[in-house]
């Protein structure tokens, strides 16, 4: 197993199965929309979570509708970063670059509107997410980021607010709450942001994916799953499809490829090794806890009276000895309520950094996600309205006390692999020659590399990528950040002056965003 930077193998075939996978899709199951896989195709997209499955979904519906696009999976549909990540879709407004910022929040309102539009069955619910400090290091950086973006940036600032400890705080009239309220009552304080929701990821595009699949049948648009490309070779100069991807299942001639591959990118491309790294996240359902008046660590059912939390969650500390904690959390809706918590790398061995393998859970981690929520997030009710009805007055209990620490029980545990890229920003875009693309017109893009936080920024990138390989994608209109945009001398800057992933590690939560310390 690789440790550090370094270069990413093959998804692991006996993958540890989420909580976003137990329902899976009875038309995507094993799909493969032709017997045989295709000689040839016009486009060929690698990788089926959010970024392949919205580039094809661009790609049918603007200049390839006419085109043989063809979407190898390695394994089931969506079953990578996509179908293991924690439920959240959140932009990082107060700690990314204003530009960045902007366009998550375009991407997060994107991807709301076509729920909303579409009915889609993905249990997508509107939040405000709750951003909670353990130590005050960090908590004053982010203090002076949001006072940074009421500066320079008001429109921005609007989406946040600061909720300091003091008990006497005056707030805004829309907040009108305090860390208590917030359900963290013991934290240096917190950041709120208005744009934030909860989802179940792997239905959004299997929602995607199954539309294509009805709307482009015959037409176009083919789906293999459980082919994964063990190579990519680029063709002798003049071929009509200079690009070649071999599977154990034959080889397919591509005119252009999409790698969105995320973490795994680096093993088709080795050159991008030290750029995207493959990182493993661990995630958990956890059933919540036992309501007042039952035994500590009773065992409940998964109907039994859960908590109703209003927030999704971010739990921030710096480890001065190194590491960081960044934990993250959403509740499921009632009446099961299972509690998705992810985090805990800073148990990890190494960090996690470097660590393609999604076929086996750490232990340390495990133990650290069931048993770390409760406190520092209260989770016992604080009105009879955030029980399920039902639960009686003499049930319910006394509440306000101090909660004593309990071990949760998990229906779920799994992990993921994460792209980290080295400079913090998706790299979108026309692979170089350098590295290992093939010229200015050599047919050959990635769209990867979300350090953790590509739910409300890959569908956007896909629909810039869409347009760089073919032409405009007309109706929501979208700017890519320059910083997300793949360019040479983006790869000589960020390999002359950034730390490498595992240096970031080491040195702690700061040192993820170096555009918010030059900032600030």
């Amino acid at each position: 197993m690789s440790q550090g930077d370094g270069q990413a193998g093959f998804p692991s075939l006996n993958a540890t199965k989420p909580y976003w996978l137990k329902e899976p899709s009875p038309i995507l199951l094993s799909h493969r929309t032709t017997p045989e896989l295709p000689a040839t195709a016009d486009v060929v997209v690698v990788g089926s979570g959010i970024t392949g499955a919205f580039a094809s979904y661009f790609l049918k519906n603007s200049w390839a509708k006419d085109e043989r696009v063809v979407m190898l999976e390695a394994r089931e549909a969506c079953s990578g970063a996509t179908g293991r990540n924690g439920g959240h879709c959140q932009p990082q407004v107060y700690a990314s670059v204003p530009a960045v910022a902007e366009f998550e929040l375009q991407t997060f309102r994107f991807l709301r509107d076509l729920v909303k539009d579409n009915a889609i069955p993905c249990d997508w619910v509107s939040l405000t997410g709750v951003h909670a400090f353990l130590t005050q290091d960090i908590f004053d950086l982010a203090v002076m980021a949001v006072e940074d973006l009421e500066k320079h940036h008001p429109s921005l600032a609007e989406q946040v607010e600061v909720v300091f400890p003091s008990p006497g705080a005056v707030l805004s009239p829309a907040q009108k709450e305090n860390l208590a309220a917030l359900r963290v009552p013991s934290v240096k304080g917190a950041i709120v942001q208005k744009s934030a929701a909860s989802l179940w990821p792997y239905k959004l595009v299997t929602w995607v994916l199954e539309g294509l699949l009805e709307s482009f049948a015959g037409k176009g648009f083919n789906l293999q799953t459980n082919t994964p490309v063990t190579a990519l070779h680029k063709m002798e100069s003049g071929s009509e499809y200079p690009w070649l991807l071999k599977t154990h299942r034959g080889s397919i001639a591509a005119k252009k490829v999409l790698l969105a591959t995320n973490g795994y990118t680096s093993n088709l491309l080795p050159e991008f090794r030290d750029l995207i790294v493959p990182v493993r996240g661990q995630v958990s359902a956890l059933l919540p806890p036992s309501p007042p008046g039952k035994t500590m660590g009773q065992k409940r059912s998964i109907s039994e009276d859960p908590v109703k939390l209003q927030h999704s969650y971010g739990i921030v500390a710096n480890n001065p000895t190194g590491g960081s904690r960044d934990d993250y959390l959403v509740q499921r809706p009632l009446p099961g309520g299972e509690l998705i918590f992810g985090g805990g790398r800073s148990q990890a061995r190494g960090l996690a950094i470097g660590e393609w393998r999604d076929d086996k859970i750490e232990e340390s981690v495990a133990r650290f996600l069931r048993g770390n929520l409760s406190p520092p997030l209260d989770l016992q009710p604080q009105t009879e309205e955030e029980w399920l009805p039902g639960l009686d007055d003499e049930e319910a209990g006394e509440s306000g006390n101090a909660v004593e620490r309990e071990e949760l029980s998990a229906s779920f545990e799994w992990t993921g692999v994460m792209g980290f890229s080295r400079d913090h920003h998706a790299w979108v875009g026309h692979v170089p020659e350098n590295l290992g693309g093939g010229g200015r017109d050599g047919g050959l893009y990635i769209c990867a590399g979300y350090s953790g936080h590509g739910m409300p920024t890959a569908a956007l990138s896909a629909r810039a990528v869409v347009e760089q390989m073919g032409g405009a994608v007309e109706g929501f209109g979208v700017t890519l950040p320059k910083e997300l945009v793949l360019s040479g001398d983006r790869v000589r800057r960020t390999r002359e002056e950034v730390d490498t992933i595992q240096q970031q590690g080491e040195k702690g939560w700061a040192a993820v965003f170096p555009e918010l310390l030059e900032r600030v």
